[in-house]
């Protein structure tokens, strides 16, 4: 009799396993939907069971196929909430707090994905009362496939914006859903999917690819899990011994950081700045710096902050002897706090070991390195003593595996591809900016692969232009950045696609430039634009249009010019011009009308002109009256928006 009933309890609870319901992790608490159009809401169960939705006193039914697999279609939603979503079959399950909204697919690498936590001194005020229930992020996790789509996410939950939770939102993200929300009070859903260091090769699919004949076969020999498992065991090895050696022969690990130290004999270096400029040389492996500092009675015993600015490539600090903070890769601001328990009256030693595997190692320039208690500020640059731990040979390495073709949009975009959405958001470049001219078919090809697997038509897509970074030449030359950001403007030839410009807003001397605000802004404008149609908006700086030659001087025109053209100073700079031998030299340039005049005396037939074609085209001063950045251009490489 006991062995009849433990069979009936074992196939009872089989029965109600394989009938229960499950939604997709996008389909969860605190969702929110794309309003006024159709949804589809999918999920999986028993072959054949029949599920149901209760919403708003309606009922809408389907039955599962035989792949498991069910939709029910939702008609046309307006915005608001919070509503419920009860879907039944055998088993119940009610998604709660739901809001209808616009949802936009927030993509790329690093700058799309660094966090509000990341520039958070910056916009503090922005963060203390980003209380805002109706700004929501869904994080996708960082999960690479070579093999297969993925049909739902193995990770993430819906999050609105509180002081606590919106640090780890997207700063460009958050900044374009709080302009979005305040102008017209309907919910934004922000779809984080982006990964740092990415190149636009992961986020396409494998047909999408084959017309890439590189990146295709490098996706077909990664389908092979010995080989990944080989290259990262091999790459696991290669670091581990690098730094077993490393710390081996660093002469001062046991003793450097120790406040009793005689440095007599050390050397002295100015900070911020890298040692491959002075008596050191560009040697690899790790060097440590030390500075006395006098602290006042009135800063003893309390907790306080230093800021290293950023430090190429890691660092461990230490102050007093005690470790406060480390950082184990070069692109961190280092912001050390600690406790009541290290400053002292009087003099106090803080003691910094750099490593640096490969290229010029050191402190960043024009970064804020200082000491703080309470309000009070003692600052750090100047004069430090410095010695050699040791030399290595440089760390190279090959890009992670996670970056390989097609590995990100199978885990991280196919798993989106039923879920309605406003838009794309798009920030990437970075990584490919030894291939500009691919990128130029590569990126209207990742826009036609997403449109036609989302299955919404044209959907905006809205691409933010590469920043200014590096240092800025004195004289026109070629540049892979520019190059890429003019494959970035020509992708406006592809419909329902917009451009912002952030030429003015980077930083020389840091890929991933504070100013997240002015991007998040800008973004918003192109949206409003392009998806919510706003009439007679002007949304971009001047964007090249056409241009002729009449003698020697070149007239070009331009679109999104706003109420006029305008420059920011007396005259148009970085504008430069060269004759059939493309040797581009500055040029003068003037303002008439809605067109820019160009020349340069010593051209008598000039054939091309750019403008802010540089890494940096520091003082590049081109607007319209709306206060928007004109696009660097080529004639050479520009195609007229159709």
């Amino acid at each position: 009799m006991m062995r009849y009933l433990l069979l009936l309890v074992v196939i009872s609870s089989a029965l109600v396993t394989q009938a229960e319901i499950k939604l997709p992790r996008l389909i969860s608490d605190g969702a929110i939907l794309q309003r006024d159009t159709e949804l589809k809401l999918w999920g999986w169960a028993e072959p054949g069971e029949k599920i149901e939705l209760s919403f708003q006193n309606k009922t809408y039914s389907t039955t599962t196929g035989l792949n498991g697999t069910w939709i029910i279609k939702l008609p046309p939603q307006p915005a608001g909430g919070p509503h419920v979503l009860t879907f039944t079959a055998i088993n119940q399950v009610a998604i709660k707090n739901i809001l209808f909204g616009d949802v936009w697919v927030c993509s790329g690498q690093s700058n799309m994905e660094l966090t509000l936590e990341r520039v958070k001194e910056k916009y503090s005020n922005v963060i203390e009362t980003a209380t805002n229930d109706h700004i929501r992020q869904f994080l996708v996790a960082d999960k690479y496939d070579f093999k297969k789509q993925h049909t739902d996410l193995d990770a993430g939950n819906w999050i609105a914006a509180t002081p606590e939770t919106v640090l780890d939102f997207s700063a460009v993200a958050y900044f374009f859903a709080l302009d979005l929300h305040k102008r017209y009070q309907v919910p934004i859903g922000l779809i984080n999917a982006a990964l740092g260091g990415s190149p636009i090769e992961a986020w396409l699919s494998e047909d999408a690819l084959r017309s890439f004949p590189t990146a295709y076969n490098e996706l077909q020999r990664f389908k092979n899990d010995e080989l990944i498992k080989e290259v990262e065991t091999i790459d696991r090895n290669r670091f581990a011994k690098w730094y077993s050696e490393l710390n081996n022969k660093d002469a001062g690990l046991k003793r450097w950081h120790r406040p009793d130290l005689d440095d007599l004999d050390w050397n002295n270096m100015n900070l911020p700045g890298y040692w491959a400029d002075g008596a050191l040389g560009n040697v690899n492996g790790s060097v440590w710096f030390r500075k006395k500092v006098i602290i006042p009675a009135s800063w003893a015993g309390k907790p306080g902050k230093l800021w290293m600015g950023r430090i190429v490539d890691a660092d461990s600090v230490f102050v007093n002897g005690k470790l406060i903070g480390s950082t184990g890769y070069q692109y961190p601001p280092r912001r050390y706090s600690f406790g009541n328990d290290v400053l002292h009256a009087g003099e106090n030693v803080i003691a910094v070991r750099v490593i640096n595997t490969n290229g010029s190692g050191g402190f960043v320039l024009d970064k804020p390195y200082f000491l703080s208690v309470g309000a009070d500020t003692l600052h750090l640059a100047g004069e430090w003593k410095y010695k050699l731990g040791t030399t290595m040979q440089p760390l190279q390495g090959e890009p992670p595996v996670r970056w390989k073709p097609a590995g990100l949009y199978n885990r991280m975009i196919a798993p989106l591809l039923n879920y309605k959405i406003k838009g794309v958001l798009w920030y990437q470049g970075e990584s490919n900016t030894r291939n500009a001219v691919e990128y130029e078919k590569l990126l209207p090809t990742l826009i036609r692969n997403w449109r036609t697997n989302w299955k919404q038509g044209d959907f905006p897509f809205l691409i933010v232009q590469l920043t200014n970074f590096m240092e800025a030449k004195a004289q026109p030359t070629e540049s892979d950045w520019a190059r890429l950001r003019q494959a970035q403007l020509n992708t406006l030839a592809v419909k329902n696609t917009g451009l912002v410009v952030t030429i003015d807003i980077g930083e020389w001397n840091d890929i991933h430039p504070l100013n997240k605000a002015d991007v998040g802004y800008r973004l918003a404008l192109a949206a409003r634009k392009i998806a919510y149609q706003e009439p007679n908006l002007i949304c971009s700086g001047p964007i090249f249009k056409n241009f002729k030659v009449s003698g020697n001087k070149v007239i070009i025109e331009f679109s999104s010019t706003g109420g006029s053209l305008v420059t920011k100073g007396s005259d148009l700079k970085y504008f430069a011009i060269a004759g059939a031998d493309k040797k581009f030299v500055w040029a003068n340039a003037r303002i008439e009308g809605n067109t820019v005049i160009v020349w340069n005396d010593a051209i008598n037939k000039p054939a091309a002109v750019r403008y802010a074609w540089a890494d940096n085209p520091e003082g590049a001063n081109f607007y319209n009256s709306e206060g928007l950045p004109a696009s660097p251009f080529s004639t050479e490489f520009s195609i007229v928006k159709k």
